[in-house]
């Protein structure tokens, strides 16, 4: 098999992890990148030994491309991810897929007029860890409960390129917010569904200064608690996860992440106390320490599958992330 030909459009902070990603990933092969900004795309190039454009169309034309990372702001990642569709290229789409949910469906509907597929960056779903303890939770009868936080210091970068990004929870936090629907599906494939939303919303007075608490209720009986503050004292992504007899908190600010699991009683005989679970996680049964989410969409392209978060059920989750922002109470319309 050849390896399949990647380009990357965009050489900013967040490209770093995917030019890591591709070149750990043995299938494929980084033949070219794109990039505005003169010096960024010179050095980059230099450092991935591969050609650099100021105009991603030219890129196209002089290389058969299999898959492209479009890893921009959220404001230019529509026309770009349009532009690789309407070419038939597989696609990867840096979060937030596009400014609000209107720019994610119209992704969606180029995605399913063309032959190409499309995975959105929502890479909570594919750390090893996170899979781990699902998988763990479906064992105990699936998710009752889960919750995430995801705090921020304010930064320059955020009111600067306020014009280009949405709100915080949707352009950031939305991976915490994505994360508990993930959390709560019913399947190994399948995100929950948010059914019911009350959000309160308590902004301070600088720029973004966003504040949201949200309850959300699950089509799949799971209740989730999401806590998104920018402002605050630091940057903090935890998580937690609970099935009946069994609740795993997670940490994932750093990119080293920890995992403290507890499980109550034996069988039908359950215990007020329980104990923490000393066993290792078995990161080998959800593809192993080195899985990530260029690994999936690769095994779905070959596969001929429709990666786990595809553009259609990341339409749910900006729809979510919008509900929270607005203050949302009630049943939720999808």
């Amino acid at each position: 098999m050849d390896d399949l030909r990647v380009g990357v459009i965009g050489c900013g902070g967040h490209a770093r992890s995917h030019f890591e990603m591709i070149a750990a990933e043995p299938r494929v092969r980084l033949v070219a990148l794109a990039e505005l900004d003169d010096r960024r795309r010179e050095e980059t190039a230099q450092l991935r030994s591969v050609p650099g454009y100021s105009d991603y169309r030219r890129m196209f034309d002089e290389h058969d491309l299999d898959i492209v990372h479009v890893v921009t702001m959220p404001a230019h990642l529509k026309a770009i991810v349009l532009d690789c569709l309407e070419r038939d290229i597989n696609v990867s789409v840096e979060k937030s897929p596009g400014m609000d949910s209107t720019e994610t469906q119209a992704m969606a509907d180029a995605e399913a007029a063309s032959g190409a597929r499309a995975i959105v960056s929502l890479n909570r779903r594919y750390f090893p860890e996170v899979l781990a303890v699902r998988r763990l939770a479906r064992e105990h009868g699936g998710t009752v409960n889960c919750g995430a936080i995801y705090n921020k210091a304010l930064s320059g970068a955020m009111e600067r390129f306020d014009s280009l990004l949405p709100p915080p929870i949707i352009s950031d936090a939305i991976h915490n917010v994505d994360l508990l629907r993930w959390f709560a599906g019913p399947t190994e494939d399948r995100a929950a569904v948010p059914t019911e939303v009350h959000s309160l919303v308590a902004d301070g007075p600088r720029p973004v200064e966003h504040r949201q608490n949200a309850v959300i209720r699950f089509d799949t009986g799971a209740i989730g608690t999401i806590e998104s503050q920018y402002g605050v004292g630091g940057r903090i992504q935890r998580a937690q996860i609970h099935a009946q007899d069994f609740s795993a908190y997670l940490d994932l600010t750093m990119r080293e992440k920890k995992v403290e699991m507890y499980r109550s009683g034996q069988g039908n005989q359950p215990s007020e106390v329980g104990g923490r679970v000393e066993d290792p996680l078995d990161l080998d049964a959800v593809g192993g320490p080195g899985f990530n989410e260029v690994k999936h969409f690769v095994d779905c392209i070959l596969d001929d599958r429709t990666p786990w978060s595809n553009l259609d059920d990341a339409v749910i989750t900006m729809k979510l992330c919008e509900a929270i922002r607005r203050g949302h109470s009630g049943v939720l319309e999808l």
